[in-house]
């Protein structure tokens, strides 16, 4: 399916995953500078995560351009995408500070996505659920 026929709802879920990918990315790019020239607590700890961070951004990055190209098998990744940061989002939320903002905003993009990619618009364009004939 051509990215011109694509409904505005999985454009939006799309893009708001695709944001949530690179945040990662920088995250990790950002963990694994700090383990390699920085001065944290626990270099390889910080690579460690660093790496796993970049692991990690490649599940919503590739979700992302499949929804953005209308592939049915992108969903299941940008759902399970979504219900992993919603704890990441209660725990930087609990942890009070400026997290609080972080974990609204990634609450908030998290529930954007999943109600994005339930709709029947964003659905049929995907080819689930196809109506009976």
């Amino acid at each position: 399916m051509p990215s011109a026929a694509l409904p505005g709802r999985l454009t939006a879920a799309a893009v708001l995953t695709a944001l949530e990918g690179l945040a990662l990315a920088g995250l990790g790019v950002y963990m694994l500078f700090v383990g390699i020239a920085g001065d944290p607590d626990s270099p390889q700890q910080a690579e460690t995560g660093g790496i796993t961070l970049l692991a990690l951004a490649a599940l919503p990055l590739v979700a992302a351009r499949g929804l953005r190209l209308g592939r049915r098998w992108s969903r299941g990744p940008a759902l399970i995408t979504q219900l992993m940061a919603m704890p990441v989002a209660w725990t930087l939320y609990t942890t009070g500070g400026a997290m609080v903002a972080t974990a609204v905003a990634l609450a908030a993009a998290a529930v954007a996505v999943v109600v994005l990619l339930v709709n029947p618009t964003a659905t049929e364009a995907l080819g689930i659920g196809e109506p009976s004939r």
